[in-house]
């Protein structure tokens, strides 16, 4: 009487298992969730155009020259990209490449039989890139800004090639992200009254980039990625006062006061990272 009912109930067992075991063998890599852990190296986009600009006349337009009471241009001896070898020449120690550390959840399909992948992701990041601009003026004296990305939140699509046996993928990528900027500024005047505004906030930007994974086993994979990204980034300024300067200080001739800010808008950085990857 058992083994009357226990016989399909067996068959019934085998086949689910046997299903499974077809399933699995006939599963995909790159076709389902995921989450992701990087680390690399970020470096800014340094450009020999970088350079500080002024506004000395109040009418919010920064093309003005910061000049001395005979006319001189007052930031003749110029500006370079990072900080101030010392106070009193025009030469700078450049930018730093910095870590950086980046959490994603992202979800990817095949397309059809081929080998075509696409897929969306959100990533939180901390990519702790730096970058300082500095500008010197006859006085002598340095002035010197500095910005972060502090932290950064994106959204990529990414389309991809699994050839062969499938473990592989080559990808590019690209979307939209949102920034915490944080701002600095350094002088070695101690004559002026400078006043920061905007020293931290949040800015729209874009990223685009490629890489390539391999699996390691069904859940696990390895990658690297290269990123390039660009953030807005044209809010911070430093309002210069008289301070214990005398009226025919150069920042004080034309109008009483002067603002200054970065000539570069944006915030550029590359970033080459290393993955790892947990697929379910």
């Amino acid at each position: 009487m058992v083994s009357r009912y226990l016989t399909p109930a067996i068959g019934v067992t085998a086949l689910m298992i046997s299903s499974t075991a077809f399933a699995q063998e006939d599963e995909r890599y790159f076709n389902g969730p995921y989450i992701s852990g990087s680390i690399g190296l970020e470096s800014v986009e340094d450009s020999r155009n970088d350079a500080i600009v002024f506004d000395t006349n109040g009418d919010g337009t920064f093309n003005d020259t910061v000049s001395t009471v005979s006319g001189a241009d007052a930031f003749s001896p110029g500006f370079c990209a990072g900080t101030p070898a010392s106070a009193t020449s025009s030469g700078c120690r450049g930018n730093r490449q910095n870590e950086g550390y980046a959490v994603r959840l992202g979800y990817d399909r095949h397309l059809g039989d081929g080998p075509l992948v696409v897929g969306l992701l959100v990533e939180g990041a901390r990519p702790g890139v730096e970058e300082f601009t500095s500008g010197f003026s006859t006085t002598p004296a340095s002035y010197t800004f500095g910005r972060e990305i502090d932290w950064a939140v994106t959204g990529r699509a990414r389309v991809g090639i699994s050839p062969g046996d499938g473990r592989g993928l080559f990808y590019a990528t690209g979307g939209a992200g949102y920034a915490r900027i944080d701002h600095s500024f350094n002088t070695s005047n101690g004559a002026n009254f400078f006043t920061p505004a905007n020293e931290r906030d949040w800015q729209f930007g874009w990223q685009a980039g490629g890489g390539a994974e391999v699996m390691l086993t069904r859940n696990i994979g390895l990658g690297m990625e290269y990123l390039y990204s660009s953030y807005k980034d044209d809010d911070f300024v430093v309002a210069v006062g008289q301070g214990t300067a005398p009226d025919t200080n150069p920042f004080l001739l034309e109008s009483g006061g002067t603002d200054m800010r970065l000539s570069n808008d944006r915030f550029n950085f590359h970033a080459l990272r290393a993955t790892l990857n947990l697929r379910f």
